[in-house]
């Protein structure tokens, strides 16, 4: 009778734990978004390493669900429903409506929504940083994990690892600084691309 009780009592304190646990990351995140979801937009630098999509870097703007990021090789334009992709070297413009699965490999803060609902959490802490573990609760999800690397004192995210199809992209997020952005800042604008052909794939 004993021993049971001691069991019971091990696994009661084991389902605290995990459950404080899943509760601090939570906080955690909720903190980070709540820095990313700046009122009047944030920017920075990011990199993306990817065995997928190959590797690139450049500047990238957020305001809500809109955002806009530049490269050597395209720059985009996506104001909440669609999105305008420049080749630079084509010196054309595809128009489209994304899927919520197509936006989450091109914007790297897409996890401020996408951690809300579907994951599981846990988290570490190490030199001056949280790193939130989240694995997907249906094996059907196109993102199966990711790793959200968050400073501690600015809850600044500095690092976003995404696990999809088998294969992952980091993107490595550095000088994020809040902003003041319009709206018309995530809309192509044919009047700086004047020579720049237009086309319309929605």
């Amino acid at each position: 009778m004993k021993r049971l009780f001691f069991a019971l009592m091990l696994l009661a304190l084991q389902m605290t734990f995990t459950h404080t646990a899943a509760q601090t990351a939570k906080q955690v995140l909720d903190k980070c978004a709540a820095v990313v979801s700046s009122k009047n937009g944030v920017s920075a630098h990011f990199t993306m390493t990817s065995a997928q999509y190959g590797n690139t870097s450049g500047d990238i703007a957020v305001k809500g669900r809109m955002f806009r990021a530049s490269t050597n090789v395209a720059k985009m334009w996506f104001d909440g429903k669609t999105l305008w992709t420049y080749m630079n070297k084509n010196d054309e413009v595809n128009v489209t409506t994304p899927s919520e699965s197509q936006l989450q490999v091109l914007n790297p803060y897409n996890f401020i929504n996408m951690y809300k609902t579907g994951f599981s959490y846990t988290m570490t802490k190490s030199s001056g940083s949280y790193r939130v573990h989240l694995t997907a609760k249906d094996a059907k999800r196109r993102v199966q994990e990711m790793f959200i690397t968050i400073d501690q004192k600015s809850y600044h995210p500095t690092e976003v690892k995404l696990l999809q199809k088998s294969k992952w992209t980091t993107f490595t997020i550095s000088r994020l600084k809040k902003d003041k952005l319009a709206d018309a800042q995530f809309r192509f604008n044919s009047k700086d691309f004047p020579s720049a052909e237009v086309i319309d794939l929605r």
